[in-house]
């Protein structure tokens, strides 16, 4: 029972954590990346499609994405939904191929990047924090129902807190290698 219930929160609190990693893959730094580009939907006849599915995403260098479209109608569509995009990119075509130059990034800019990746990863402490307070509810109620003594209570909650902690420290790890990433120039 007890075991279930940690086993649990520590699946859920590590969804967190890859829902972390995937936020901060979306924060851009001045390099060049395909993952860059996976949010990004395009009208694929009346329906929203990713780009990578109607199109061959891949590096021309560190600094330039090239995206090629299997299908030539499909060009100004691409390059159309690239543009709109919040990611603040303009793309260029060059007959089949869509040439998308990562913008250096100016220092404010950079700083405005870490408080969006500080907000993202508060966010996901306080995901983990919520986790640990319902199995700490759940080991609560079991021990009302004298399903569990005090005893297990108490050493349940000292693991779960055990567990918070390290995913909490694995977030603010997360942080500092993003925050590297997005100050190198």
């Amino acid at each position: 029972m007890i075991s279930d219930l940690k086993k649990t929160a520590e699946q859920k609190m590590q969804k967190s954590l890859e829902a972390l990693k995937a936020d901060l893959a979306k924060v851009r730094t001045g390099r060049a990346h395909t993952g860059i580009l996976d949010h990004v939907m395009v009208d694929y006849y009346g329906n929203p499609t990713a780009v990578n599915q109607v199109a061959n995403v891949t590096l021309i260098d560190s600094r330039t994405i090239g995206v090629a479209p299997w299908e030539k109608k499909m060009v100004g569509a691409v390059e159309r939904a690239i543009r709109d995009s919040d990611l603040g990119l303009n793309p260029a075509s060059q007959g089949d191929l869509i040439r998308v130059p990562m913008p250096a990034l100016t220092e404010e800019r950079r700083k405005e990047l870490i408080k969006v990746v500080k907000h993202e990863g508060e966010g996901a402490k306080v995901a983990i924090r919520n986790i640990r307070r319902d199995a700490n509810a759940h080991f609560k109620d079991l021990l009302k129902d004298k399903e569990i003594s005090e005893d297990d209570d108490r050493r349940a909650q000292d693991e779960i807190q055990k567990l918070t902690d390290r995913y909490v420290a694995e977030v603010d790890k997360m942080l500092q290698v993003k925050e590297t990433e997005l100050m190198a120039i």
